[in-house]
Formats: structure tokens, C-alpha cells, sequence
């Protein structure tokens, strides 16, 4: 089992790259906008309790959250591992998914970083904008200030699973193909590692 956590700026094409890596290595991909969506869209009682906050124009409880990650992984128990798509974006929410994968016997082996400069970004979302018809697409003060906000917001969590061993950054720019095949290699090396330390 090897469970990923997968970081990108916007316009990194992590998306992409996401559902490579789920066809590839058969992992389930949990992404906590979908989550919300289907928790909010059956009415089910985390999502009426999401729904409660959200219109009272406040955020998610944290534990709201990892209950929906709770539900998505117990739906897998024959998952080979699982790929967190921009979660978590907090310490305290870190520590929750390590928490929740300890109760389910595993861990979090890897947070993978694609590494993409603000130029090049800035330049990938003009160019999509030309056909997304979503105006934040053509605004380059926008797209910085997303651009921004998610280097706030992940760094700390990239620098906590520094600090076990577990933070990689990979090279994002280049073709689909090349940026697959560098983050295949990384993951190849850790679940080698796994086989050898018996796991």
C-alpha cells in the first residue's frame, strides 16, 4: 500500500497528473472538494452539517472534514493506497490524516511537491483562459494572488513532513509524459523501500 499526498500550484497540471498516478498505481483519488460535493449533493448528515456552516458564511470544522475522509477510505478497504489531492492544507489537519491513516494500519509514505515558477504558471493559466472562458483565468494579478495563497498555505505542511523524511519536490515543468515519469520514480523508489523493510 503506498498513500500520496499530491501538491501543485494551480495550473501545475496536477490534476492530470492525478489521475495518471490512480490509473497506474490503482489508488483511489480523494479530493476534498469532490468529497464535499457528494456529502452536500446525498444530504448525508456530515454534509448537512458542512452545509450549516457554509451558510452561515463560516468554514468547515476540521472534523468534518477528516469524518468525510473517513467515509471515502472505509468505501476502500482493498485499496492499494490512496492519493490526497491538496489535502491537507493546515498543520492541525495534517496531523489529523496521520492520525486517521494510523487507526487504518498505514501511513502517509510521501508528500510530492510538483515545482512549477510563478512565470511559467502565470503563462500555462493566460493560455487556458483563452479557451476556459473563466475571466480569474486572464487576470494576472488573480492567478498571483492564487498562486500566493497557495505557497502560504502549503509550505508549512510541506516543512512538517519534511521533518519525518517524507517531503519530495519533483521538477513540474515539461511534457504530461516527462513529469510522469519523474514522479513515477519517486514512487517506484518508496514502495521498493516498503518491499524491503518487509511492508
Amino acid at each position: 500500500m503506498v498513500n500520496l499526498i499530491l501538491f501543485g500550484p494551480p495550473g501545475s497540471g496536477k490534476g492530470t497528473q492525478a489521475a495518471l498516478l490512480v490509473e497506474k498505481y490503482k489508488l483511489v483519488h480523494i479530493s476534498t472538494g469532490d468529497l464535499f460535493r457528494f456529502e452536500m449533493g446525498n444530504d448525508t448528515p456530515l454534509g448537512q452539517q458542512a452545509k450549516a456552516y457554509i451558510a452561515k458564511g463560516e468554514l468547515v470544522p476540521d472534523e468534518i472534514t477528516i469524518g468525510m475522509l473517513r467515509n471515502k477510505v472505509h468505501k476502500h478497504p482493498d485499496a492499494e493506497g490512496f492519493i490526497f489531492d491538496g489535502f491537507p492544507r493546515t498543520i492541525p489537519q495534517a496531523e489529523a490524516l496521520e492520525q486517521l491513516m494510523a487507526e487504518e494500519g498505514t501511513d502517509i509514505h510521501a508528500l510530492l511537491a510538483l515545482q512549477v515558477d510563478d512565470a511559467e504558471i502565470i503563462g500555462r493559466i493566460r493560455l487556458r483562459g483563452e479557451t476556459s472562458g473563466r475571466s480569474d483565468d486572464n487576470d494576472e494579478k488573480i492567478i498571483q494572488h492564487r498562486i500566493d495563497i497557495y505557497k502560504n498555505e502549503t509550505t508549512p505542511v510541506f516543512d512538517f513532513f519534511a521533518r519525518e523524511g517524507k517531503s519530495q519536490r519533483i521538477d513540474g515543468v515539461g511534457t504530461v509524459a516527462d513529469i510522469f515519469e519523474r514522479l513515477s520514480q519517486k514512487i517506484d523508489a518508496i514502495t521498493n523501500k516498503q518491499l524491503a523493510n518487509g511492508g
